[in-house]
């Protein structure tokens, strides 16, 4: 493609599909403009007209991911009747299996490098998860600081994540399933579960 000629009108998304597949198969290393551009099937210099810098590109293909996971969240609450810790212990199974299926993605989304930049909002994407988060906490845990305490499991849930992904707690802890750490992770930022 010549720098006069138009850029297609689905080459954005192409090239997001495109860095969201790289990074699925081989992992964040390997995200570059180049390397995104030559798998999409385009000239190296044809991503900046929608990415000018390698930044804007990784913003966008975490905002994917960020999509993709407030969309699995919606669908593990559902219609929001059901106990928040049972909201809860779901919400924290979606985001480690999440973390589990996508580990590039994941590892792509939480750079706070994308995260400070406030490209594309993508402050404006996790937040709002978090604030999910913050809201169960506190019907749960009234009488806490609903903000600190699901800040609090938030980072041990990502702390399991990693961990799991390094096998690490499995050596550490000899445990096959990451279940009864986070159930562990869930009592101990929320208080053991009722009737348990």
């Amino acid at each position: 493609m010549s720098d006069t000629e138009k850029p297609e009108p689905d080459l954005r998304v192409r090239l997001v599909d495109v860095g969201a597949e790289l990074l699925a198969l081989e992992g964040a290393g390997v995200l570059t403009l180049r390397e995104i551009a030559r798998r999409a099937g385009v000239s190296h210099g044809a991503p900046r007209r929608y990415f000018p810098t390698h930044l804007d590109l990784l913003s966008a293909i975490a905002h994917r991911g960020f999509t993709d996971l407030a969309g699995r969240v919606t669908t593990t609450l559902g219609d929001g009747t059901a106990p928040a810790r049972t909201q809860l212990t779901e919400l924290a199974r979606a985001y480690l299996r999440f973390a589990r299926d996508n580990p590039g993605m994941y590892e792509l989304m939480f750079r706070h490098d994308l995260l400070e930049s406030g490209h594309l909002g993508l402050r404006d994407t996790s937040l709002p998860l978090f604030g999910v988060l913050v809201e169960l906490t506190a019907r749960v845990r009234p009488a806490a600081d609903a903000r600190a305490v699901a800040g609090s499991l938030w980072a041990n849930l990502h702390g399991i994540a990693q961990l799991w992904r390094w096998g690490s707690l499995r050596l550490a802890t000899g445990a096959d399933d990451v279940e009864p750490l986070l159930r562990t992770a869930l009592d101990a930022h929320l208080g053991p579960e009722a009737g348990r």
